[in-house]
């Protein structure tokens, strides 16, 4: 196994959610290569099930993709929040309905290839009702769906968002043991 050492590291780019670098790596005990990579702040999702046993889900636009996805709530931490924080205020936020009794299910890692974020992902089968919470640019639909029917859509190819097939795949896993 080849041996990977950061020279250098440089800012290109500082933004509100993620910042751009260009690392430099030795490799091969003296060649170097440059990577660009994306740090990102961090993030955590919910998988809400109501006492029917559905699956609360958010239908939103993704400007990256130019199109609507279909997904579990989710979003980044504010400062000095801790995941599991991030992960309930998200999900009372965008479904209307507060998560009691999270429990911890699977830390997702989006994109190695070139960036860090990691979303840790929660699911909770108790759901209080509260009051969505949108910030002012994000536009959602709540949707109900069988922990059977999003399987399928995985499968169909009619859900591709990375912590939303990591989440469901290991909540159906988790459940079935």
């Amino acid at each position: 196994m080849e041996q990977y050492k950061r020279i250098k590291r440089e800012l290109s780019h500082k933004g509100n959610i993620i910042d751009f670098y260009s690392d430099t790596i030795e490799i091969n005990q003296g060649n170097q290569v440059v990577f660009d990579f994306i740090n990102h702040k961090g993030a955590s999702a919910m998988i809400p099930v109501d006492r029917e046993g559905k699956i609360l889900m958010v239908r939103q636009y993704r400007n990256a993709i130019d199109s609507y996805t279909l997904e579990i709530p989710a979003g980044g931490l504010n400062p000095g929040e801790d995941n599991l924080s991030c992960a309930i205020r998200e999900c009372e936020e965008e479904t209307g309905y507060r998560p009691n009794n999270p429990q911890h299910l699977i830390d997702v890692h989006t994109t190695v290839a070139f960036s860090n974020e990691l979303i840790k992902v929660f699911y909770s089968n108790d759901l209080t009702p509260s009051k969505q919470n949108l910030d002012e640019n994000e536009f959602v639909s709540i949707e109900r769906y069988s922990l059977e029917e999003l399987i399928s859509m995985i499968y169909a190819g009619k859900i591709t968002d990375a912590k939303t097939i990591a989440g469901l795949l290991a909540y159906n896993t988790k459940m079935n043991l």
